[in-house]
């Protein structure tokens, strides 16, 4: 029988379940990467389940978030991470090597294989014929164990491609016009395959951008197919051996078709503050231009700075624009230097910022009060940028430096100038991975270094049969894991879990964490209430692991999103689902919640009752969860059946 691309690859590493959409499967990991967030609880936990050698082929804990040394205790999680990974048999991204999806690209990915990330955006590597996917840091660390990951098999969306991209429109549009068909919600369960003879005309960088946004949709997991580009790709990284080829056979079927043109795409640009709220830079208008960022994980390539640097060649940055290039990788960075590109950034008015995150996940570069900032990265949401009044619109490489230019937003092809032609700078490629540490050859005379905002994960006891408390907040639509769980400074405490959770829902509702305090403290349950697609965005953990340390046992929501859920259930908060959205109206914050019987309930049932005990109302709630992640639920978590298993 024909298959997917998608189909070809799980099969391939299938170890539990059947391919059939909907089901439960578990497939086996090849590669997986942290980052610093994520990395430093991600390897607590590994350590809290005996820490055994890596089963994985390779598994790299990189620095690229938290650079800002203002204190010790970013610099206390980097060596943590660093001797973590010498004495456990993982590899260690220094930092300044650059932005982990970037590096991964360049120096490990490999087509057909499966990596497993703790931060969502890892399906950038499916540009490069992997499936990648996020997840939190817990599964991370069962991968780098050896277990299998759960996922339902999903069903596959094949975006067709024809035509040839035109000039000054970019892949960052190809994937904006996707999410103006798809949206961020309602594609849980999905993998989205690329195909089609305009595939041919993109190149590795450009796919990974399509594929890094694929987290934007809320699907699975992005993939392209391995070809001979991908091989081209790969020898200029030196790695030519990793390459094989690999694409659907003729005649697979899908679950659903999109055919785009590449020829017929215009510049686009997604609006404050959803990566879905996608116009052309056209309809936009010309409104002014405080700040454009160029970089992020989605647009910070060679070919893209270098294209950057092509068309800021004998121009200057307005006057009243911050104009900002972030490389990528330091791969990027030197390669820029050497062939005298950046010399032509600096020239033109940009700071040249570090080869990391940063103002892309608000840890740099915050824009003035009430601006419009430009920027090249995937996510838009409010206050993301560290500014809670700015107003950030995503767009292309191109288009960013039309607006840097101009000091408006400006659809690139109206700069009247000619697009200029790239050089082949992948051939003089720099290989250089000395800021790449390999584990230890005598890993017991490494000493794990710990500082004192090192502090590991918190007791969680066991389901009980019967959960009352307050609904302790009620919120909306579209609330993000950056709603939930603050980024930017706040990061520094990631791997201090009781002083985070103070932080919960801060910029939502700044008293949320002491009434859950409170709840929690007088032997109640604390239940939050959302709407649609609640948890999307980042994969952080945290947004799970922090509400469940100041005691919220479930969440109920019109809809949760995947990477949210797993991680909802990976810490033992039930998520649940308005089976009638009639339900949701009815519930005000403060409401007195009760859900009696629950063992049997989630042992065995797709429906939970809930009581309203404040207004003597009941209704029941969906409970769709796999037999192993009811387990996981009973058992009040992960860790718990992890610490069972061991003794």
């Amino acid at each position: 029988m024909a298959q997917t691309l998608v189909y070809k690859i799980l099969e391939a590493h299938l170890v539990e379940g059947k391919l059939e959409a909907g089901t439960p499967i578990g497939i086996r990991i090849d590669q997986t990467l942290t980052q610093d967030i994520t990395g430093t609880m991600a390897m607590m936990e590994y350590e809290a389940m005996g820490a055994p050698r890596p089963a994985t082929e390779v598994s790299v804990n990189y620095v690229d978030h938290n650079m800002m040394q203002l204190g010790f205790e970013n610099a206390d999680d980097h060596e943590f991470l660093r001797t973590f990974s010498a004495r456990h048999g993982m590899y260690f991204s220094k930092p300044g090597n650059g932005i982990c999806h970037q590096v991964h690209l360049e120096r490990f990915s490999a087509p057909g294989k499966t990596l497993l990330g703790a931060d969502s955006h890892t399906p950038t590597c499916g540009g490069a014929g992997m499936i990648a996917i996020g997840a939190g840091g817990l599964d991370v660390a069962l991968a780098i164990a050896g277990q299998p990951f759960f996922i339902a098999c999903p069903k596959v969306c094949l975006v067709k491609l024809t035509g040839r991209l035109r000039p000054f429109v970019a892949a960052k549009d190809v994937i904006l016009k996707l999410l103006s068909i798809l949206t961020t919600k309602g594609n849980v369960g999905w993998m989205v395959e690329y195909g089609g003879p305009g595939v041919k005309t993109l190149g590795v960088p450009e796919r990974a951008t399509i594929t890094n946004m694929g987290a934007e949709l809320g699907v699975t997991s992005s993939v392209f197919p391995s070809d001979k580009v991908t091989q081209a790709f790969l020898k200029a990284q030196g790695r030519e051996k990793s390459w094989q080829p690999l694409a659907a056979d003729r005649g697979a079927t899908y679950d659903r078709v999109i055919e785009i043109d590449l020829g017929k795409i215009e510049p686009m640009v997604a609006c404050p503050h959803s990566p879905d709220n996608v116009k052309t830079v056209r309809e936009v208008g010309p409104i002014a231009v405080h700040q454009v960022c160029i970089g992020s994980c989605t647009n910070s390539s060679l070919r893209d700075l270098m294209t950057v640097a092509a068309l800021l060649k004998n121009r200057t940055a307005r006057p009243e624009v911050s104009l900002v290039v972030a490389p990528g990788s330091r791969q990027v960075l030197e390669t820029l230097a050497r062939q005298d590109v950046l010399y032509t950034l600096i020239a033109a008015g940009a700071r040249i910022d570090e080869a990391a995150c940063g103002f892309c996940i608000g840890a740099a570069q915050a824009p003035q009060t009430n601006a419009v900032s430009v920027r090249t990265s995937n996510r838009n949401f409010e206050g993301r940028s560290g500014t809670k009044t700015a107003g950030v619109y995503l767009v292309s490489p191109e288009t960013a430096v039309a607006c840097a230019l101009t000091g408006k937003m400006t659809d690139p092809r109206d700069l009247k100038i000619e697009y200029p032609k790239v050089p082949a700078a992948a051939r003089r490629l720099l290989i250089d991975d000395s800021m790449i540490l390999a584990p230890s050859a005598t890993p017991e005379q490494i000493e794990v270094f710990r500082g004192p905002n090192i502090v590991g994960p918190q007791p969680m006891d066991a389901l009980p049969d019967r959960l009352a408390g307050p609904v302790t907040l009620r919120v909306g639509d579209k609330i993000t894991t950056d709603h939930i769980m603050p980024a930017g400074a706040l990061a520094v405490y990631r791997s201090n879990v009781p002083k985070y959770a103070q932080y919960v829902f801060a910029r939502v509702d700044p008293e949320f964490s002491v009434r859950c305090l409170k709840a929690r403290d007088a032997g109640k349950a604390n239940f939050i209430v959302g709407g649609e697609s609640y948890g999307q965005g980042s994969s952080r953990e945290h947004a799970a692991l922090c509400p469940r340390f100041l005691g919220v046992r479930a969440v109920i929501a019109r809809s949760i999103e995947r990477i949210h859920q797993a991680n909802l259930v990976n810490f033992g908060i039930l998520p649940l689902v308005f089976t009638d959205p009639k339900d949701a109206e009815n519930i005000r914050q403060g409401d007195e919640l009760e859900m009696a019987c629950l063992k049997a309930a989630v042992a065995s049932r797709e429906l939970v009752t809930v009581r309203n005990v404040t207004r003597g109302t009941q209704f029941e709630a969906l409970l769709k969860v796999s037999e192993r992640e009811r387990g996981i639920l009973l058992a009040g978590g992960v860790l718990n059946l992890a610490g069972n298993a061991r003794k």
